[in-house]
């Protein structure tokens, strides 16, 4: 292993001068999950479900904005496509904390739709100021450093959401995002390569898929919504090619079965999120909740590495199994540094599960089609974030605490053995 790759690309100013700009910008962010769900929850007097259902409708914005941000920056430059995220982020979250619950949902989802295309950018910019194997390189450190913006994010959100002033917060997560805007313009980093080859072009998308879906837990929604432009950008170009080619000849059972374990992995993380935000708030604990959010994304980053160092890829569907699995004992956990030391469990297989299920993809679909199938996988995970926030909430009003954790844990372990189950008995019939 090179260590010297890092050291290298921070001696580069563009690229040292581009991550500082992202750790900026993505705190705010970061935070607005725990202080929206405490927003509703403690000054609004609504259930998790209510708290899960706003989380899974801006999901849904950010998703269906993520394409046309992505193409919007493609075509009229950075500077432009980021004057409406600009404006909004700023009015939008000021308006949020002031309506009530039936006004807030079309809110946040135009918030999504609207939003800084912050994690989309940095790495569109790093995949030009970053040649050859430095591209993997490059995205590797900023994975690492946006799992740490999500180590401080939400334990910053939590401690203002707990001293009361939820209002004041989402507007400075918008205000605050704004500003990062305003020094991304100013900045205006490339986001193209006029000279770049075609195999170079080739390299850049998977470093960067590479380096999309070795996401840590907390912002899986980011990382399955950036997956969303490389299908949505390739697949009018690839239309009539890919009618003449077979079409959706590519979508076996087996990438299928992949598409599910991408949206049961964003099932249980994202209902994991809710589940420790709503057992540290019901335990009188909320200010602790950046105390287990840090073990949780720690453990990520180290299985990440660790699954990254092996030399034989393991399952998809087995890491998803013992994610889920080990999701459940978190039900069980009475206090905050309990629930920090078992979140490290399920943490350990987030990054693994989402970078072998991508890898698998990207093995199985013809090189042509690749995007468009990155797309789709985009979209499952997705899909699973949007239901595992209110699934959770759901569960979390009905038993307590700890119904989120074993809803979907438990949903996620059945989705796993259905998938080998069924695996199992089309291996017998091809035999």
């Amino acid at each position: 292993m090179n260590f010297a790759l890092y050291r290298e690309l921070l001696a580069v100013r563009p690229i040292r001068r581009l991550l500082l700009v992202g750790i900026v910008a993505r705190i705010p962010h970061s935070a607005a999950g725990v202080l929206l769900t405490l927003h509703i929850v403690l000054t609004l007097g609504h259930g998790y479900a209510a708290a899960g259902a706003a989380a899974a409708v801006m999901t849904i914005g950010i998703a269906l904005g993520a394409p046309w941000r992505g193409r919007r920056v493609d075509t009229v430059g950075l500077r432009t496509a980021l004057i409406p995220s600009v404006i909004s982020e700023t009015v939008i979250w000021s308006i949020v904390p002031h309506v009530p619950y039936q006004w807030l949902l079309p809110l946040v989802f135009v918030g999504g739709l609207l939003t800084l295309p912050i994690f989309s950018v940095v790495r569109q910019s790093l995949g030009v100021l970053a040649e050859g194997d430095q591209r993997r390189t490059a995205f590797a450190l900023d994975a690492i450093t946006t799992e740490f913006v999500f180590m401080i994010g939400p334990a910053a959100g939590a401690v203002v959401a707990t001293s009361g002033h939820t209002t004041a917060g989402l507007t400075v997560v918008g205000v605050a995002t704004s500003l990062a805007g305003l020094f991304l313009m100013w900045f205006n980093p490339p986001t193209r390569s006029e000279g770049l080859t075609v195999e170079c072009a080739e390299d850049e998308q998977h470093a960067a898929e590479a380096g999309v879906v070795s996401t840590a837990p907390a912002h899986v929604q980011e990382a399955a919504a950036e997956l969303a432009p490389a299908g949505a950008a390739t697949s009018a170009a690839q239309g009539l090619r890919g009618r003449l080619a077979g079409g959706f000849a590519w979508f076996t059972a087996t990438v299928a079965a992949l598409f599910a374990v991408a949206a049961g992995a964003g099932m249980v993380l994202s209902g994991t999120d809710v589940g420790i935000v709503a057992a540290l708030e019901i335990g009188g604990h909320q200010s602790e909740i950046g105390i287990v959010f840090v073990f949780w994304c720690a453990a990520s980053v180290v299985g990440g590495l660790i699954y990254g160092a092996m030399h034989r890829p393991v399952p998809p569907v087995i890491l998803l199994l013992g994610m889920a699995a080990f999701t459940l004992p978190m039900a069980l956990a009475h206090d905050t540094w309990t629930l920090a030391f078992i979140s490290v469990l399920p943490g350990l297989l987030c990054a693994p599960v989402l970078s072998a299920a991508s890898e698998k993809v990207a093995d199985l679909v013809p090189e042509e089609r690749r995007g468009e199938a990155m797309g789709w996988y985009g979209s499952a995970l997705t899909a699973g974030v949007a239901l595992g926030s209110p699934l959770a909430g759901v569960f979390i009003d009905v038993m307590g605490p700890s119904g989120g954790f074993v809803s979907v844990g438990a949903a996620g372990v059945a989705l796993c053995l259905v998938g080998l189950v069924l695996q199992q008995r089309r291996r017998r019939a091809a035999a």
